[in-house]
């Protein structure tokens, strides 16, 4: 079991406080283990057993018909006056669950922790009635950084084409070879279609919700459109609606097998309402559904740097600057920093597109170009350029 110590580090700074702590995140990322974990932590401080109640609730030792028994069946392991920890295990997986946590949350001597593998856990009636009563951990695959803590004798470029073959969930680190790691990746995506879109969202067509996916997949980093997809899918013989197409792209997002990057202009200070991007959560689930061929490591890279933003805590965003596209703005409280990502910068004319696109932007909030290219970090007027498994490695 590999020790994701900088959420275990995050859930243990919110223990006792008067919180609901919710851990959200794509099925198999690691919310069960990290309950392990930190159930572990709080034996080695002193708390006994018995003060623990861990939940599944998509274990068949735990089925409740509704949200009442399974608030009774928690209350009623409550003994006495002291703290107990209480461990909802995929609490969506009970109807109207939100009114449980509820009053769970409002005994005294209950510090509640909650997962779930949809965005909408904390939406809805659940955001309204815990207004200000939660704390969201966001959680995703492993890092770069944790692959390499995990395989501290290779060298960090086989790593990194370990990394983008073998799948970024935990699991993966257990399996032999790629054919394990795609049936693995079909398994887990087919779970996550049916029972987290297609039974929720009543969807009975789930080979058109696949060809969507599959679309996604193929086009990781390109600026996309409701109506380009639904005018490729339909030339191509798939023919479906705007509408369903959005709705599609909706529970993808939700399910988070896909993050939806929008577009900021960067020179007119707004947010733009076209031109979206993609990015999937775990790249390699792409090729349990389309092949290990054809792939375009640039995109790749890009997809990863993504994820490492959003890792770190920024809000990102596409920039676009007049006519020229930067590939990440990355926000927080301290200001900006922009990225370009090129698989490569060798190339004359390469260098000159992606130092164009930051040269444009008048602003003083740094800017990098992220390669793979293994040269020393340099400068150009004040433009960084340096290895992005370095830039991976740094926190």
């Amino acid at each position: 079991m590999f020790k994701r110590n900088e959420y275990l580090k995050k859930l243990i700074s919110w223990k006792d406080k008067d919180l609901i702590k919710a851990i959200t995140g794509i099925r198999n990322c690691g919310k069960s283990t990290l309950f392990s974990l930190y159930i572990d932590e709080l034996k080695k401080s002193g708390i006994k057993d018995n003060h623990i109640i861990l939940i599944n609730l998509e274990s068949p030792d735990f089925n409740f018909a509704n949200f009442k028994e399974l608030y009774d069946f928690v209350k009623g392991k409550i003994k006495d006056s002291q703290k107990y920890y209480v461990f909802l295990d995929e609490v969506q997986s009970i109807s109207e669950f939100q009114k449980a946590v509820d009053g769970l949350y409002i005994l005294k001597n209950i510090d509640l922790y909650i997962t779930g593998s949809n965005a909408k856990l904390l939406s809805g009636e659940l955001a309204t009635l815990l207004s200000g009563r939660y704390i969201e951990i966001k959680m995703l695959p492993l890092s770069f950084k944790e692959y390499k803590e995990y395989y501290k004798e290779e060298n960090n470029e086989k790593l990194y084409l370990k990394y983008i073959n073998n799948s970024s969930f935990p699991y993966a680190l257990s399996l032999q070879n790629s054919d394990q790691v795609d049936a693995y990746l079909e398994s887990l995506f087919n779970t996550i279609i049916v029972k987290d879109i297609a039974t929720r969202k009543k969807i009975t067509d789930t080979s058109m919700l696949k060809s969507v996916v599959e679309f996604l997949f193929s086009t990781v980093g390109s600026t996309m459109s409701v109506k380009k997809i639904a005018d490729t899918l339909t030339s191509n013989g798939r023919n479906i609606s705007v509408h369903t197409v959005e709705s599609y792209l909706d529970a993808l997002t939700e399910s988070y097998i896909f993050n939806k990057v929008s577009r900021y202009d960067i020179k007119g200070k707004q947010y733009l309402q076209t031109g979206d991007k993609y990015y999937a959560t775990d790249i390699t689930m792409r090729y349990a559904l389309l092949g290990r061929k054809n792939v375009d490591l640039g995109h790749v890279l890009e997809n990863i740097v993504y994820l490492e933003l959003k890792r770190r805590g920024y809000k990102v965003y596409v920039g676009k600057n007049d006519n020229k596209e930067v590939d990440f703005v990355a926000e927080n409280k301290e200001g900006i920093i922009y990225y370009q990502v090129a698989y490569t910068v060798r190339y004359e004319h390469t260098l000159e597109r992606e130092l164009s696109a930051l040269q444009s932007i008048k602003d003083h909030y740094p800017k990098y170009i992220l390669t793979m290219d293994i040269d020393p970090e340099v400068s150009y007027d004040g433009i960084k350029k340096m290895n992005a498994l370095d830039w991976l490695l740094m926190r």
